[in-house]
Parts: structure tokens; sequence; C-alpha cells
């Protein structure tokens, strides 16, 4: 009888360890598995979290051009109005005058045709009497200044308003310690 015990009691620790080693082989799968989901789940996370912020920063991008843009258009319309107020002003006039002599001193005596602003053909005999060029209203607006065309060796000189406003609107951009841009 004793030793029927002692087998049996043998037999049941064998299989009560058998059971614990299942048992915490079976809580390592389960905790490797709950460890990788974790990860798995926190990496999708931070993965929707990048591309959250990337949505973000683009959109972002998209509507401070966007203001860069209206603020560059509202800047060189006022620059326009500055420009056509300037234009009214004797220092204009004088202004008008060293272009002409200077594509004067360029051309250096070669027949050359010197022409206005349409919205300057009020100042062609001023400029005509402080010269002693004669001047041509052009048919084209280029906003204001001198233009002048030596046929000989086919050269403009443009002193032309028009030309460098649009020059500059090319060139410009907004500097600035956003860092965006």
């Amino acid at each position: 009888m004793l030793e029927a015990r002692m087998q049996a009691n043998t037999i049941m620790e064998q299989h009560r360890k058998a059971l614990e080693n299942i048992n915490e082989q079976h809580r390592a799968e389960a905790l490797r598995q709950s460890e990788t989901r974790i990860k798995a789940e926190i990496t999708g996370s931070r993965q929707q979290l990048s591309m959250a912020a990337s949505k973000a920063q683009l959109e972002l991008k998209r509507e401070f051009g966007k203001t860069q843009k209206r603020l560059k258009k509202q800047l060189f319309e006022e620059v326009n109005e500055r420009l056509h107020e300037y234009m009214k002003t004797e220092a204009y006039k004088k202004l008008l005058i060293s272009y002409v002599e200077k594509a004067a001193k360029f051309a250096n005596g070669e027949a050359m045709t010197l022409y206005i602003n349409p919205s300057d053909k009020d100042k062609k005999e001023f400029l005509e009497e402080h010269t002693g060029m004669s001047l041509t209203v052009s048919k084209e607006d280029f906003t204001g200044g001198v233009r002048a065309v030596i046929h000989e060796r086919n050269i403009l000189i443009d002193y032309a308003f028009k030309g460098a406003v649009e020059r500059e609107y090319d060139r410009f951009a907004f500097k600035g310690g956003t860092g965006i841009g």
C-alpha cells in the first residue's frame, strides 16, 4: 500500500511538474505574443502619427504659400500705386532727363529712337526742351521711364519701370525666421 502511494505520489508529482512546465511555456508564449502585438500597435500608432504630422505640415506649407502669394500681390500693388504717384513729381521729370542723357551718351552720336511712355506724353515737350533730343511717344505702355533703340547696332536701352518691377516681382521672396519655405 505504501509503495503504491509512493508511486502514485511520484506520478502525480511528475504530472504536476509537467503541467507547470506546460503552463510556464504557455505563459511565456502568451507574453511574447502580447509584447509583439504591443510593439506592432506602437509602430502602427507612430506611423499614423507621423503621417498625420506630415499631412498637417504639408497643409501648413500650402497655406503659408497662399498667404505669401497674397501678401506679395498686395505689396506690389502698393509699389505700383507709389510708382504712379512718383511719376507725378518733379523728381520723376529729372529722372527721365537723366535716362535720356544716359541713352544719348551710350549711343555716342549714332541715330536712335527715344521712346517715352504714353502716360508721359504731357512731358514730351518739356523733355525735348531740356535734353535737346527728339522723343517719340510709344504705342506700348511700359509703365514709365524711357526706352531707346539704336538701330545701327540693334540695341534696346531699357530704362522702363514695367520690366524692372516685373523682375523684382519674380525675384522677390519673403525672408524671416519661421523656418518654413
